[in-house]
This record gives C-alpha cells, sequence and structure tokens, in this order.
C-alpha cells in the first residue's frame, strides 16, 4: 500500500497541541486582571507600610465604650441576678424552652430589658460562635471612674488595689469583689494590656461592680508615685519581699495594694515604686497564690488590723 503524500519542506516534530489557533493564548491574554488593589494592600507602596506600623501601634490596645456580650443560660441568668446593666436579651428562634431559659425572661421583664426574638444566624453574628446556646445578654459598657476623683472623695484613710498584669477577667472581678467586702475604696487597673470590666468580670463580681468604682491609668508608674504623693503608703506583693503579712503593721494608714499576676509578678518599673515589697507566708511546697486570692488574704488581714485600732 502506498504511503500518503507528504510536502518535502515539512519538518517532522513530535509536538503534541492544537493544530488550529493560539490553544487559547490569546484569548486568555485579553481577559482582565480584576480591580487594581488598594495601595495599602499593595506590599511594595508606602501606604501598605504606613498601614503595618499602624497596625503594630494598635496591638495591645483595648476597644473603648464597647457593648459586651454574655452568652449561655446559666451566664446570663448570673448576670441578671447579679443586675449588671443590660441593653437587650436575645433569644433564638426554635431554642428549646426550660426552666433556666423561662427564668431569664422573666427576670428581664420584671427589670424593663427588652427581649428580642429573632434568628439564630442573628444571634451567631452578635456573638461571633454558635456557642451561645440560643440565647445572649447584651449589657452596657462599664463607665470607669477616675484615678484622682478616687483620691479627693476618699474619707479618712483610704484602700486601694492596683493591677498590674492582670489580664484574666475573672480574677479582676473576683479582686473587685473581695475590695468591696473588705471596705476598699477602688480597684485601679492600667489601660493596655489589663482585663477590662466585661460580662465575665460583672458575673464574678457578683454586682460589686456596681457600686465599688473602677479606674483605669494611663501610666501605672505614674498614678502610684501621684498616690505617694497624697501621702498613700504603697506596698507590692511579690515573693522574697523585706516584710511578711505576719510583720506589716502600716495597714492603718493610707494604703495603696499592688497585685501582679501568678506567674510575671509586678513589673519592674512598678516595683522600684512601691514603698514596701510584702509577701505571703505559705507552706514551703505551695510555689505561688491567684492574684484574686492573694489581694484577697491581705484585704483581709488589713481590714482585721483596721478594726482593731478602732
Amino acid at each position: 500500500m502506498a504511503k500518503p503524500y507528504q510536502r518535502p519542506d515539512k519538518q517532522k516534530t513530535s509536538k503534541k497541541g492544537a493544530t488550529k489557533g493560539s490553544g487559547g493564548q490569546r484569548r486568555r491574554g485579553l481577559r482582565g486582571k480584576g480591580a487594581t488593589p488598594k495601595a495599602e494592600d499593595r506590599v511594595y507602596h508606602a501606604a501598605h507600610k504606613r498601614k503595618q506600623a499602624q497596625q503594630r501601634r494598635n496591638q495591645g490596645r483595648h476597644e473603648r465604650e464597647v457593648a459586651d456580650m454574655v452568652v449561655g443560660r446559666n451566664p446570663v441568668i448570673e448576670c441578671l441576678h447579679a443586675k449588671v446593666p443590660a441593653e437587650a436579651l436575645y433569644v433564638a428562634q426554635g431554642t428549646g424552652h426550660d426552666n433556666r431559659l423561662s427564668e431569664a425572661v422573666a427576670l428581664s421583664q420584671s427589670r424593663g430589658i427588652p427581649v428580642a426574638e429573632g434568628p439564630k444566624r442573628t444571634l451567631d453574628e452578635m456573638t461571633g460562635n454558635g456557642m451561645h446556646q440560643g440565647i445572649g445578654l447584651k449589657i452596657q459598657p462599664y463607665k470607669y471612674a477616675d484615678v484622682f476623683d478616687l483620691m479627693g472623695q476618699v474619707q479618712g484613710n483610704g484602700m486601694f488595689v492596683v493591677l498590674d498584669n492582670i489580664t484574666d477577667p475573672r480574677n479582676l472581678g473576683a479582686v473587685i469583689r473581695s475590695v468591696a467586702a473588705f471596705g476598699g475604696d477602688g480597684v485601679i487597673i492600667p489601660e493596655r494590656r489589663s482585663a477590662q470590666v466585661t460580662g465575665v468580670a460583672w458575673r464574678t463580681s457578683a454586682g460589686t461592680a456596681a457600686r465599688l468604682p473602677v479606674a483605669k491609668a494611663t501610666n501605672l508608674t505614674r498614678t502610684i508615685k501621684e498616690f505617694k504623693d497624697n501621702g498613700y503608703m504603697v506596698v507590692g506583693l511579690d515573693a522574697g519581699g523585706e516584710h511578711t503579712l505576719d510583720t506589716f503593721d502600716g495597714a492603718c494608714d493610707p494604703v495603696v495594694i499592688v497585685v501582679g499576676s501568678e506567674g510575671k509578678g509586678i513589673s519592674r518599673l512598678v516595683r522600684e515604686n512601691c514603698d514596701v515589697i510584702m509577701s505571703i507566708p505559705t507552706a514551703d511546697w505551695v510555689e505561688s497564690l491567684n492574684a484574686s486570692v492573694a489581694a484577697s488574704v491581705v484585704l483581709s488581714e488589713f481590714a482585721r488590723q483596721r478594726r482593731a485600732a478602732k
């Protein structure tokens, strides 16, 4: 059988591909690449560097005056019993009714708090997750006091607690409750890198946050110096102090108790500005105490000394 005719000038090749056209290359080349990115989204642009620098500066800053959501049936009921200032109670449609849900609705209605019912999707968006058990309480932003106003309002020998490096709102709420129970005049927290009075802190304080003032300090070291200038003795709680709770006898004077975190303790600058570093005697095999527990122990002893001096 004769072979088909081939042009003598045609080169043989093993290349595979389309026999006609460009294989779609020209069509893809004409396709648009979308909208031009913003200047701040282009890594080579100066606006991108400015945005990155602003984000670094904003790290550690807390939102101011932002309403908080307390979710879950038990936490919501605890906040309502503690009379936490609230704006509204949200209930997801289709939520199974039980005694706790009925109690939350009844407490809200008795306090004049609006009760809103809506789709579960709406509550998911408001809380940021689906672990709300079909109920959420929107509480009002806490109104912080001014440190200098607190010093001016004290009658007699004041007693304040300053929290340094405390980031757990449960610890903050427990300290607020202890300060209120033992006759303290207020709690001071740093403006940055500190736990805030959120719904968790409200709940842990058992409602005492509604009566005991909490103030924010822009600069904790400067605030401590202001207390010292106004006649207060600043006592820092830390291990290895020159005094223990058994040997310290200055509780009847105007006093500021500085409490650090269980891990980091008191920061260096704050420690250097304390008049006295005091430790709490414990068993040898106990490494340390929780911050709120340590504050409660010291406040209890100081309150006892003040009662005995009357």
